[in-house]
């Protein structure tokens, strides 16, 4: 089996190599990662024709063969699926320092990759450990990545991904763990949670703020709001009471429209082609 590890940190994070090397006794390894930071950039792979991606050799302790690519998460994977680095069997993506729950599912890279992986046919594994300075939400400063027992989430990850490794499912799934800061054998066990709607702490109010000296031009300024209690069944929940939490996620389908919407809608296309 073939794995390709990736993140939306770049190829010099921790957590990437950790998780990297938990892959090894699982099969043939290679890391394909962003040369530098892409948090939130969820599924985007950017103006290729613009940005002319490049490739280029990386050195990863462990590892015998790793590529920094200047691109997002998703791009890495896009170009794995083409064939780039030989046949995937499976994308791995993290360890990302910040739980991916509730609305930042929306905006991860490290989902975004796994998202586009499966696009292309290809399973993904996102994984994701909360900072405990900052909650489960949010990126951590350095002085707190300090503290990341990464090892806790690659262990986590490696059991997940050997038994799909094990019967690959014959459409392409994306399993999104996510696992409190702590040794695994310190957590409390696991949960198969939802999504969550919110986390336990957002931002709240966002406006703008003049900058001084420069006409017309503004800052962006924002607010957190209060800590809110997350049900222990959503995956917010579930980390936040020391759980690991695994979430599969569904692809992106259409659904049906409220019939008063979509009657609207429908009759005023018909009246503008009619």
């Amino acid at each position: 089996m073939r794995i390709l590890v990736t993140n939306d940190d770049g190829i010099d994070s921790i957590g990437l190599h950790v998780l990297a090397r938990a892959m090894k006794p699982l099969g043939d390894v290679v890391i394909v990662a962003p040369d530098e930071e892409y948090s939130g950039y969820g599924a985007a792979i950017g103006s290729i024709w613009l940005m002319k991606p490049e490739v280029h050799r990386a050195h990863v302790e462990g590892i015998e063969e790793a590529w920094a690519v200047t691109g997002p998460p998703a791009l890495c994977a896009m170009f794995a699926r083409l064939g780039a680095f030989g046949d995937i069997d499976i994308v791995v993506s993290g360890i990302n320092p910040g739980a991916n729950v509730g609305r930042s599912v929306y905006h991860s890279g490290t989902v975004g990759a796994c998202l586009t992986a499966r696009n292309g046919g290809i399973t993904g594994v996102a994984v994701s450990q909360s900072v405990d300075s900052w909650g489960v939400e949010g990126q951590a400063m350095e002085e707190v990545l300090e503290n990341q027992q990464w090892q806790g989430a690659a262990d986590v990850a490696a059991l997940v991904v050997e038994q799909l490794l094990a019967d690959l499912p014959k459409s392409p799934v994306v399993v999104n763990i996510n696992v409190p800061n702590r040794p695994a054998a310190e957590m409390k066990g696991w949960r198969r949670t939802d999504v969550g709607s919110a986390p336990p702490r957002s931002m709240a109010k966002a406006k703008l703020t003049p900058k001084t000296g420069h006409d017309g031009a503004f800052h962006v300024d924002w607010s957190w709001g209060d800590a809110l209690q997350t049900p222990s069944g959503d995956d917010t929940g579930a980390v936040m009471d020391g759980y690991a939490s695994l979430t599969w996620l569904g692809a992106l389908e259409a659904v049906e429209p409220q019939p008063d919407l979509a009657g609207r809608a429908e009759g005023a296309l018909d009246t503008f082609f009619g």
